[in-house]
């Protein structure tokens, strides 16, 4: 019988870290060496004809930095951003983006049979991006994977070319 807080000597599942967030009451974590920095709201520059979801850039120390309301991504209601609102900017495959969240809130570590899959969730749903869900002292985290949040083609027209 296993004993819940102790760890066995050469134990199958590491743990990962992962930067949490909120988005209109839920919360979302991706793995912490994805997340470059954090940073607070700033001014965006608007660039035209680009994606609903796509916010606009921001100068971060001299490199143009797409972007993107998360809320907006995931179909959620847009809000008006406020001092709680903090830009997370995370490696997409070779790019970096700029996601706009409500809020951070933690770094958690994360042992892997804590993240149940999510192939049992209804086929209506697009969870091509969610690589599981785990619960962390009471709280459901839907865990995302950063590199298949954004198609390739939505990564094209991200690319700001400076």
């Amino acid at each position: 019988m296993e004993t819940t807080g102790t760890r066995a000597r050469g134990e199958r599942a590491e743990e990962t870290q992962y930067i949490t967030f909120s988005l209109a009451d839920e919360i979302y974590g991706i793995e912490v060496l994805k997340a470059q920095e954090i940073v607070g709201m700033q001014k965006i520059a608007h660039v035209p004809h680009s994606m609903k979801f796509m916010k606009g850039v921001i100068n971060l120390r001299g490199l143009v930095v797409p972007l993107v309301d998360m809320r907006l991504k995931f179909g959620l209601p847009e809000k008006a951003y406020d001092k709680m609102n903090v830009i997370v900017v995370v490696r997409v495959k070779t790019r970096l983006i700029g996601i706009i969240v409500d809020s951070v809130s933690d770094v958690v570590s994360l042992r892997g049979e804590k993240i149940q899959d999510t192939v049992h969730f209804s086929v209506n749903i697009e969870t091509d991006y969610i690589s599981g869900i785990a619960e962390e002292q009471g709280k459901l985290i839907i865990i995302l994977d950063v590199d298949r949040v954004f198609t390739d083609d939505e990564l094209n027209l991200l690319d700001v070319k400076g």
